[in-house]
C-alpha cells in the first residue's frame, strides 16, 4: 500500500508522541542540582545515588546548590545558583558502589598490580522542590 504524499516514511516526524510523555515539554516541575561535583536532574519522587552525605539514614537533607528550576514551563536559570531554591530529600540508606578495578603493569619488568576501589554512596529520595 503506498504512503500518502505528505508522509514519505512510516516514521512520525512531528516530534510529538502521545505514548511517551516528554517532561521537558509538559508542565512538569524539575530541578538540576549539584552535589559531589556532579549534576543531577531530579523531580519529586526520584531516587538517586549521590556521593556520601554526612547525614543519618531516615533524616531529611536539603540541597542548596540548585542550578536550574523548571516550574510548569517557567525556567529559572541560576548564575551560578537559583536564589532561594532548595531541593528537599530523605536519606534512604548508605551503600557502597560496585568495585572498580585498575590494573597496572610494566612490560618485561615483572611488575603488575591490581587496585580496587568502591565508592561510598548515599541513596536519597527527592520529596520536594522549593523555588
Amino acid at each position: 500500500m503506498p504512503l500518502p504524499k505528505t508522509q514519505k516514511s512510516g516514521i512520525d516526524t512531528s516530534g510529538k508522541s502521545d505514548l511517551i510523555p516528554d517532561p521537558l515539554r509538559d508542565n512538569f516541575m524539575y530541578a538540576v542540582l549539584e552535589t559531589g561535583s556532579k549534576q543531577y536532574r531530579v523531580a519529586a519522587g526520584d531516587k538517586l545515588e549521590v556521593e556520601r552525605l554526612e547525614v543519618e539514614a531516615g533524616k531529611p537533607f536539603t540541597f542548596d546548590r540548585v542550578l536550574l528550576v523548571n516550574n510548569g514551563g517557567k525556567l529559572a536559570v541560576g548564575a551560578p545558583t537559583v536564589a532561594g531554591a532548595t531541593v528537599t530529600a530523605d536519606v534512604v540508606e548508605h551503600i557502597r558502589g560496585e568495585k572498580k578495578l585498575t590494573f597496572k603493569m610494566k612490560r618485561r619488568k615483572g611488575y603488575h598490580k591490581t587496585i580496587g576501589h568502591r565508592q561510598e554512596l548515599t541513596v536519597v529520595k527527592i520529596t520536594a522542590i522549593n523555588a
